[in-house]
């Protein structure tokens, strides 16, 4: 247990860290875009790396999204790994809940960006509010200080985690646009041998990673998302209980200060550098900015709050006593803090420069809506469980 709880602080600081910067890049991405040298500094994260002999010629920002981001993505992977076998999801017991909570937090949002969007050209960014940014919701989450308890920072990170597989898992499914089979194939072959090589314990790390960058290189080209592949190669790494034998462990401990304070830092640079139009309140009557606003702020929190209350209501899960609905309400809240994943999954789901732009605002805006009322409900709950609502 200790050990268990060892890992979680860890994280736990760590994310909080890169959420509080993931702000700041933001705000600088977005005041610099909007400045007087605005066009030069768009156009610089538009302009071409080219390396045309690997068949790869592609913009800076693409690099970050395609690239970069799958390392984030290995992080992911590993950390929903570590989960299952040493952490929240290890126990089904503990699971279950933050389980049917991300479940009602992805299929909410989604059916109502749907409603708002279907059979319109923009019907198939259903898949923006249904994405939660650990980052972000924990750095937020920690300025309810002492109010909030241990086992709700969990809760609210399983959540998540499991969210970013879900929001993996749609990536996969819907945001294919072309698709070269003997490219994939490949891919999935170099999986195979890394799947085979973990299970017979072959705890060489170094294989892993050639591996995994000639996995990138084929998934890419297949047109199956790259990033797939670093959530692949994480499930291919060899978990072992004692952290002396466990690649995986170590792997996940060198990655998360590289991710959290260089690659997601250059990710918010590169992918909020919008610059804001001057009907930018027109951007908000769109039935796209309807559906993701309205997603991440209010279906966010019907998902994750009546599939929890459901689940202890019917006595399929239980709530841990220190936790008040109150603050289930707020964490609630929280999970519409998409960022990230919703920018990244924009980035996949339209072509549109304008329809991109107005989506990053809209999910810049309801991340913000959702953080505000989040920490408002937080800052007024109180400290044990009072509210009976069973």
């Amino acid at each position: 247990m200790a050990k268990k709880w060892d890992l979680f602080k860890g994280f736990f600081q760590s994310e909080k860290a890169s959420g509080f910067i993931l702000i700041g890049c933001t705000l600088i991405s977005m005041l610099i875009a909007n400045s007087n040298v605005g066009e030069k500094y768009v156009n610089l994260w538009h302009s071409h790396l080219d390396l045309s002999f690997l068949g790869l010629n592609y913009s800076y920002e693409h690099w970050v999204n395609d690239g970069l981001m799958a390392i984030f993505f290995l992080l992911v992977g590993l950390e929903i790994e570590r989960e299952l076998y040493i952490g929240e999801l290890s126990d089904f017991k503990h699971a279950i809940l933050p389980i049917l909570a991300a479940a009602g937090g992805m299929v909410v949002p989604a059916l109502l960006h749907f409603i708002f969007n279907a059979g319109t050209n923009t019907q198939s960014g259903f898949g923006i509010p249904m994405a939660t940014d650990i980052a972000f919701a924990l750095g937020i989450l920690s300025l309810a200080g002492k109010r909030v308890p241990v086992s709700l920072k969990i809760f609210l990170t399983a959540l998540a985690i499991i969210d970013d597989l879900g929001a993996i898992t749609v990536i996969a499914l819907f945001y294919t646009k072309s698709f070269n089979l003997y490219f994939f194939l490949g891919a999935l072959m170099v999986f195979l041998i890394l799947f085979i090589l973990g299970k017979k314990r072959v705890y060489w790390l170094p294989i892993y990673l050639a591996g995994g960058i000639v996995m990138w290189y084929l998934m890419l080209k297949s047109g199956v998302h790259a990033t797939i592949a670093g959530v692949l190669l994480a499930f291919a790494i060899p978990f072992h209980k004692e952290d002396d034998k466990n690649p995986s462990y170590h792997l996940q401990h060198f990655l998360h200060n590289p991710v959290a304070f260089i690659i997601l830092p250059i990710f918010a640079l590169a992918n909020t550098a919008i610059i804001f139009p001057k009907n930018v309140l027109e951007g908000f009557t769109s039935s796209n900015s309807i559906g993701i606003i309205t997603g991440l702020v209010l279906g966010k929190f019907l998902g994750i709050f009546l599939f929890t209350f459901l689940a202890v209501k019917f006595k399929v899960a239980t709530l841990s006593t220190d936790i008040t609905w109150r603050q289930i309400a707020g964490a609630a809240c929280l999970g519409g803090i998409g960022f990230t994943m919703s920018i990244f999954i924009t980035n996949l789901a339209f072509n549109d420069p304008e329809i991109i732009n107005n989506s990053k605002i809209s999910i810049l805006f309801a991340s913000l809506l959702a953080s505000v009322t989040g920490l408002a409900i937080l800052k007024k709950a109180k400290s044990k469980r009072l509210l009976q609502l069973l």
